[in-house]
């Protein structure tokens, strides 16, 4: 099991950018799938992106595609994402998690198959 911190979240204009980034701890990044999820008040978890251990796999929500990436350093044990032109629905808290690397592709969206969930920061856009 790793531990994950998410950091970089605050309060945003519409319009404006923003990276979170997720330190990985106790274990190999190199290890792990990453994603990407986000809950607003009174709504369910739902999925934002998602990289694989490799860098090769990629998936992005309808909603964000276009205007926000993911990325990572395995050498620095990080995963990063980076959000473009922010709008008011972007707000809620958002969380990193990990998933063992041999994980089926299709997994990757899917909230359930993590195992290894951040504690979530939050992300505020206003009008």
């Amino acid at each position: 099991q790793v531990q994950l911190v998410e950091s970089g979240g605050g309060l945003v204009q519409t319009g404006d950018s923003l990276r979170l980034s997720c330190t990985i701890s106790g274990g190999k990044a190199r290890d792990y799938n990453m994603g990407w999820f986000r809950q607003a008040p009174g709504k369910e978890r739902e999925f934002v992106a998602a990289i694989n251990f490799g860098r090769s796999t990629f998936y992005y929500a309808d909603a964000v595609n276009g205007r926000f990436i993911v990325s990572r350093d395995n050498r620095k044990s990080a995963a990063y994402l980076q959000m473009y032109n922010l709008k008011p629905e972007d707000t809620a808290v958002y969380f990193c998690a990990a998933q063992w690397w041999t994980t089926a592709d299709q997994q990757m969206r899917i909230d359930s198959a993590y195992t290894d969930w951040g504690q979530g920061t939050q992300v505020t856009v206003s009008p």
